[in-house]
């Protein structure tokens, strides 16, 4: 980062932001974790325990568009630290809370929070980071969600090894206090802009009822819960969302940002990502079930052969930001898919009985192309936006990503309820992965024809 209009006080803005973004992130790895000794805590069911993962990423999923459209109204800094002030608090409420629905109710004011953060990161990215290294803000990103995912569950299974639940959550006050005084002295404000519409509540409303049912009743589909009861709720949130959309066409900033869909580049590399992290989470929750039940490794082992993927991805986004600075970061991230299409026909491949190493190494190949890809897809996201608007495409980024893992999951639960045969339903979800990583790479390439000037940075 050094070197290019840099300061020891954007170091210090950029660090503010990666704590609480791995915050944020932790707190689905580590809970996941947990779940048991919740259950037993509690003296709840597992499937109820569910509830403390669900509504926190419920509540994200609900609230990511309208806190973006607060960011661009009010400014990036104010929403980012307010949501840090909530997620902190919110996580003291989680560690004290006496009784299972409190705890649930303490994550959904989480989610609120983490909403407020996730919403503006991407904006205040591009307010700290000059143009000609932006990648490099990305690929810091993208790093740190690749840290916080795979150090989760060891971080979680270390605090619990040496003290109670409540650690899991205490561990963010600290944390968050720091990066909120680091983020109220050092974050930049939002660039001066002559006309501010006013917040349209009505369209956060509907948002949320769009969002909210459309999500909870494609994860009740998931959970195998009342189907009946699910469709209506799917059906009824499609029709909400027929009613919001038009009512995005008539706003001059609108929250589901429609204006920005004009931009076929922007729309493409919306597109893109949902297929990415379909393709990513099928292959994510399928690749267990092949290692336990087929491969015959343990619970321990399983988890460790998962880790090369994000660790790969960890290593290669540094790499790819600082390539896409001088080279077409379109083209890069259709390469970057198609190595990570070579990684899953890898595992699909790999014989009857295959050892630790064998497995590792073709997760890492997955992990290498996912990184090749993140980063320049998200650059070339970014860059077709006004600066005015990096809010609600931030915003709309993190939804394309909560919507490719949604969907990724429903498929690999109907895949598994339609196949009788474990290990034919998961390389069905490996062939299912394969084919949206190839439209992925096929829009990302796309894309970049007739765009090239702009693409390069």
């Amino acid at each position: 980062m050094g070197g290019i209009g840099f300061s020891y006080r954007k170091y210090i803005a950029v660090i503010a932001l990666q704590i609480v973004l791995v915050m944020t992130v932790l707190d689905v790895t580590v809970v996941n974790v947990a779940l048991p000794v919740l259950a037993e805590k509690f003296g709840i069911s597992n499937s109820s325990t569910v509830w403390i993962v669900t509504i926190y990423q419920l509540v994200i999923t609900m609230l990511l568009l309208p806190v973006s459209s607060v960011g661009d109204l009010h400014g990036y800094k104010r929403t980012f630290l307010t949501g840090v002030a909530i997620f902190t608090l919110s996580s003291a409420m989680c560690a004290a809370a006496p009784n299972f629905v409190m705890l649930v109710v303490a994550r959904a004011v989480q989610g609120i929070g983490a909403a407020c953060v996730m919403g503006v990161n991407i904006a205040l990215v591009r307010l700290i980071y000059p143009r000609e290294i932006l990648g490099r803000g990305m690929a810091l990103n993208a790093m740190c969600i690749a840290i916080a995912t795979a150090a989760g569950p060891t971080i979680a299974g270390a605090i619990l090894s040496v003290s109670s639940w409540h650690w899991l959550f205490l561990i963010n006050v600290p944390l968050g206090i720091a990066a909120f005084v680091m983020g109220w002295r050092l974050l930049p404000q939002n660039p001066a802009v002559d006309h501010k519409p006013r917040f349209d509540w009505v369209s956060a409303v509907e948002n949320m009822i769009v969002f909210g049912l459309i999500f909870y009743a494609l994860g009740n589909f998931t959970r195998k819960g009342d189907m009946m009861l699910s469709g209506i709720l799917l059906t009824a949130g499609v029709v909400t969302g027929i009613f919001y959309y038009r009512r995005q066409r008539g706003h001059e900033q609108p929250l589901l940002p429609v204006d920005l869909f004009r931009n076929s580049m922007y729309t493409m590399s919306i597109v893109t990502s949902v297929c990415s992290f379909i393709a990513q989470n099928v292959t994510m929750i399928a690749l267990p079930f092949l290692y336990l039940n087929s491969y015959h490794f343990s619970a321990i082992t399983t988890g460790l052969l998962m880790t090369p993927w994000p660790l790969a991805t960890m290593i290669v986004s540094p790499i790819a930001a600082r390539y896409v600075e001088r080279h077409n970061p379109g083209a890069t991230a259709a390469a970057g898919m198609g190595v990570f299409i070579l990684g899953v026909v890898l595992l699909l491949m790999p014989g009857s009985a295959p050892g630790e190493w064998d497995i590792a190494w073709r997760m890492a190949v997955c992990g290498v192309g996912f990184g090749m890809f993140q980063t320049p897809n998200n650059i070339v996201m970014v860059m077709a936006t006004p600066v005015h608007r990096s809010g609600g495409a931030g915003g709309m980024q993190s939804t394309a990503r909560l919507v490719g893992q949604t969907l990724g999951a429903t498929m690999v639960s109907s895949v598994f309820a339609l196949v009788a045969a474990e290990l034919s339903a998961v390389r069905i979800c490996l062939y299912l992965s394969v084919a949206f990583a190839l439209c992925a790479g096929i829009f990302s390439y796309t894309r970049t024809l007739g765009h090239k000037k702009e693409l390069h940075m």
